[in-house]
Order: C-alpha cells, then sequence, then structure tokens
C-alpha cells in the first residue's frame, strides 16, 4: 500500500524537520568529504616533496655521485644512508638517481642500477617536482628534486614517493569519526525537530491543516454573520480583530486595526469596559446614543475578547413599560376617582341639588381641560405636548404638581421629536422620582427656543445662563430644557457623576437596570452638539439643563 502523508500539523512540519535536517547533514558531510581527499593528497605529495628537499641536501650523496667510483651498488653507501632516510621518515621509497636516470638507491636491492620507472627529465632539468604517479611499487605521491654538486651543477636527482595506500586508509579512517559527527548533529536535530513539533502540536490543539483553514472560513462565517459586535485586542490593547456589527456600534473603520482600542474610542466608560478597566459581567456603556451591554474574556496570550450588544430599543421598550404601568396606575387612580365623583354627583341629583351638580362637574372637567390646553398652547409639538400631558397626570397620582413655567414655548417644527421626548421624558421622570414625597412636591418644565433663565437658579458656570449663552446660536434654532423638582438636589461633588453609566441611587427594576436615562441625555445632547448641566434650583432642589443647539428647523415660530 502506498504510504498516505499526514494530515496532522505536527506531523508534517516534524517529517518536513527530519527531512531538511537529514538532507543538511547529508550534503554538508558530502562537502567535507569532497575535499578531503585532495587535501590528503596534497598533504602527502607536500610531505614527499620536503623529504626529498632534505636528502638532497645531503653532501654525501653528491660526493657520492660525482666521484663516479664503481656505480650503484645494492650494498653501496648512497644505498645505505638513503634506506636510513626511508625508514626514518616512513617514506614508501627514497630513490638517488644520476643523470642518465639510473638509479642509485632503491627499497628493492634488486632494482639497484635499473633505469627509473617514471620520467626524471624534469628534476635532472633542475626542477623540483610534486605529483601523484604509478611506478614499480604502486601508486604513490612523489617528490623530486635535482641533486646537486658543490658548485650547483645537477648531478643527478633524489626522488621521494609516499605510498598511496596510506593516504587512502588516512582518508577512510577520517570517514568513520566525520561520519559519527554527522550522526550526532543529526541526532540533536531530529530531537531538536521532535521538541518543536510536540510544542506545534499542543499550539495547534493536534489540528489538521484541513481543520485549520475550515475553522477559518467558519469564523469569518461567525463573527461577520451574528447580530452581536465582537472586537479582539493583543496583549497591549491594540484591535487584533473587529466584527461588521462592532464597527457599526462603535463606530469603527477596518484601518483602525492595529491601533489601542483606548485611543481609537477616546476617554469613556465604553473604552474602559471594553479595554478592561472595569471589571464585570453585562457591563453597561453608552456609545454614539447607543446603550451596549459589554462582556469581556481574556485569551491564553494576554489578549482578550470584547463581545457587546445593542440593547437602546430594550431600554426604550423598558422605559415605555414603565410610563405605561404609570398610566395605567393612573387611570386606575383615575376610576376610582370618577367612582367617588359620580357617587357625589348622584347623590346631588337625588338631593335635588342640581346647581351644585352643575358647578361640581364644570369644575371638575374644567382642571384636566385646562391643564390640557395649557400644555397644547405651550409646546406645539404633538409628541412633547402628549408626553407632558401623561406626566402631568403619572405626577398627580403621585403627588406631585407638574407644571409649565410661563417661559415656555416650543414651535412645532423640532428636527427630531423622538430624541427630544427621550430627553425631556428621563428628566421629568427623575424629578418626580425626587420630588415625590417632598414636602409642597413640584416639578416645573421649562422648554424655549430663547436665552433666557429663570430668576434664581444656580449662577456658577454650571448654571443655565452660562451654558446657554455659550451654546445656542442666533438663528432661532437651538432649544433649551429646564427641569427643576424640590427634591433634595444633587451635591455638588456628584454632580459629574450623575451622568456617567450605570450611576444610581434607586435599585433597578426587573427588566432593565439603572443609571443610564441621564447618561443617555447628555450623549444625545452632545451629538446635537450642545451640553447637559445640573445645579441648584430656586427651592434647593436639583435643576438640569440641557441646550441643543440645532434642534428645530430654520423658520418663523409660526412655522
Amino acid at each position: 500500500m502506498r504510504p498516505r502523508w499526514p494530515q496532522r500539523v505536527f506531523a508534517q512540519v516534524l517529517l518536513m524537520q527530519l527531512a531538511i535536517a537529514t538532507g543538511v547533514t547529508a550534503l554538508v558531510t558530502g562537502l567535507f568529504l569532497a575535499p578531503l581527499s585532495g587535501e590528503l593528497d596534497e598533504r602527502a605529495m607536500d610531505r614527499a616533496l620536503a623529504i626529498a628537499q632534505t636528502t638532497a641536501v645531503q653532501p654525501e650523496f653528491a660526493r657520492h655521485l660525482a666521484a663516479g667510483g664503481p656505480g650503484p651498488s645494492a650494498h653501496g653507501p648512497v644505498q645505505r644512508q638513503a634506506e636510513r632516510i626511508r625508514r626514518s621518515t616512513g617514506a614508501g621509497f627514497v630513490v638517488v638517481m644520476d643523470t642518465r636516470g639510473i638509479r642509485w638507491s632503491h627499497p628493492e636491492p634488486r632494482r639497484v642500477g635499473r633505469h627509473v620507472s617514471t620520467d626524471p627529465s624534469a628534476a635532472l632539468a633542475g626542477h623540483e617536482v610534486r605529483h601523484i604517479d604509478e611506478g614499480t611499487l604502486g601508486r604513490s605521491a612523489r617528490g623530486k628534486v635535482p641533486l646537486r654538486d658543490e658548485h650547483g651543477e645537477v648531478i643527478g636527482a633524489v626522488s621521494v614517493g609516499i605510498a598511496y595506500e596510506g593516504v587512502r586508509d588516512k582518508f577512510l579512517g577520517a570517514v568513520p569519526e566525520l561520519l559519527a559527527y554527522a550522526g550526532g548533529a543529526l541526532a540533536v536535530g531530529v530531537l531538536a525537530s521532535v521538541l518543536v513539533s510536540r510544542r506545534l502540536q499542543r499550539q495547534t490543539h493536534d489540528l489538521a491543516f484541513s481543520d485549520i483553514s475550515s475553522l477559518l472560513d467558519e469564523r469569518e462565517a461567525m463573527l461577520h454573520g451574528i447580530r452581536e459586535g465582537v472586537v479582539a485586542l493583543d496583549a497591549e490593547g491594540r484591535i487584533r480583530l473587529v466584527n461588521d456589527e462592532a464597527q457599526r456600534l462603535l463606530e469603527l473603520r477596518p484601518e483602525d486595526t492595529g491601533r489601542p482600542l483606548a485611543q481609537v474610542l477616546g476617554p469613556g466608560r465604553t473604552a474602559d469596559v471594553l479595554c478592561g478597566d472595569v471589571t464585570g459581567t453585562d457591563l453597561l456603556a453608552v456609545s454614539g446614543g447607543r446603550v451596549l451591554v459589554a462582556n469581556r474574556m481574556p485569551t491564553g496570550d494576554g489578549g482578550a475578547v470584547a463581545t457587546f450588544r445593542d440593547r437602546t430599543e430594550l431600554e426604550l421598550l423598558g422605559r415605555e413599560l414603565d410610563g405605561s404601568r404609570g398610566l395605567i396606575d393612573a387611570l386606575r387612580a383615575q376610576d376610582h376617582e370618577h367612582a367617588n365623583r359620580m357617587h357625589l354627583l348622584l347623590g346631588l341629583l337625588q338631593l335635588g341639588q342640581h346647581e351644585e351638580a352643575v358647578a361640581y362637574l364644570s369644575e371638575a372637567v374644567g382642571v384636566h381641560r385646562a391643564t390640557a390646553e395649557q400644555i397644547a398652547e405651550r409646546v406645539e409639538d404633538p409628541l412633547l405636548a402628549a408626553l407632558l400631558v401623561g406626566k402631568a397626570t403619572v405626577a398627580a397620582e403621585r403627588g406631585v404638581a407638574l407644571r409649565l413655567t410661563p417661559d415656555t414655548h416650543l414651535p412645532d417644527r423640532l428636527v427630531d421629536p423622538r430624541e427630544l421626548a427621550t430627553v425631556l421624558g428621563n428628566l421629568v421622570d427623575n424629578a418626580l422620582d425626587a420630588a415625590a414625597g417632598s414636602a409642597d412636591a413640584l416639578v416645573e418644565v421649562e422648554v424655549h427656543t430663547g436665552s433666557r433663565t429663570r430668576e434664581g437658579g444656580d449662577a456658577d458656570g454650571a448654571g443655565a445662563q452660562g451654558l446657554r449663552d455659550g451654546a445656542l446660536t442666533g438663528d432661532g434654532s437651538g432649544v433649551v430644557l429646564q427641569v427643576t423638582d424640590s427634591g433634595p438636589g444633587v451635591p455638588g461633588e456628584l454632580r459629574e457623576q450623575v451622568f456617567s453609566e450605570g450611576w444610581s441611587t434607586k435599585d433597578p427594576p426587573a427588566h432593565r437596570q439603572r443609571g443610564l436615562g441621564l447618561a443617555l441625555v447628555r450623549r444625545l445632547a452632545e451629538r446635537h452638539g450642545g451640553s447637559a448641566r445640573v445645579g441648584e434650583g430656586a427651592r434647593g432642589g436639583a435643576e438640569f439643563t440641557v441646550v441643543l443647539p440645532q434642534a428645530l428647523h430654520p423658520g418663523d415660530s409660526s412655522g
């Protein structure tokens, strides 16, 4: 059966590392062995030449060859001296020859007196020669040097040979040692490859390459398909990944990837929650007028993944539910009051006091009609007028008087009535909660387009006058909302904190969380280029002032 290529990442990497380590070791060994033979040849030829040079300077050789005498002899002084040098140097042969190429010495005495087997012309011509050659004693590394007399004349030559079998033996003897070193290096490489592969196996969770590709595709589909925002951060707090919903909710751009999230979002609770400066689960934050619920989970590399969802609509529904419950309670109370009035009216009629009955009925109807008519005359926008009428009914049920100031006037040309209703509704709800239970409980609402301020307001830099004069333009498009209550007020050190997301002194209801209303008010005001502040009212309670510079369409007040 054909062997199958492993699918796991660590196994493939291990095999590739082993192949690379083996190939590199074999290549290095081959590159080392290739010149080793030539280097050994060079050393052998150098050695043979050095022995020949040392032999050639021996004066007795030149003297015997110059004297001639009886000629070459197997037992002559030249043979004896040459053999002594051969044995002491370990050379294969030391041959002394005359100018005719006749040997005067040889390791085999019977060859003394015969012509040399290789060409001696170069040495007899006065040149030193080194080479590998084949002779009567086999292949050898040779060095040939001219032999000169005392006058410098060439009278012969000295040829020294190193048996090539010795050179080959040295080469073969070096191979096992070299292979041992190569095997040790290969073993170290294999061990390192195994350790790296084990680490890679743990980091990839023993996945195959196909699994990783599928996981990446599934991750991309999931991240960009879910309706929750996801932001992945590295250990330095830089954005590593952001999906489409996160870009929409946080108003991020693709090019923000790689930048610190705190720098991109700017200072605020949203950045604190997503960067981990505020800990907890289901943390609330407000971004661009949206209410977000965020959670943060750290990752193993020191980073984190933050997820968040938009619950603005849920918060609005919760507030509408609170309003509906208030209206239901008010209607229930009105029903009870209406029944009492009907009983009183029935009793007056049965007693024949018709004029008293008519007067009582006129007064009861007129109070409610006057309140609605007064609001409608001063607040021309139907959505805000209906909101204030409903809040007045709820306030009456809670024992709080809700009234508009004489300066209140709002034309019917709002750019976004719903956002203004959100701002006004939150302010009135908070004022009713604060005023309820106080002596002569009262909530005053003033809405107008001018820069007038009631006397008695806060006179410091946080007061309404300073806000309006500094924020409103003269084109008549700005709106100022001011809500004052008779409650305990807001201490000076908490006047900025009350606008923070999640900050509240009241217990949250079951269907939503507290601490978002005033944060939304300020965010909506700032989104329109305005501001929201709190100060001290004329009666000692809180006075909230919201400035919206571009809340009205251009035009006259009647338009």
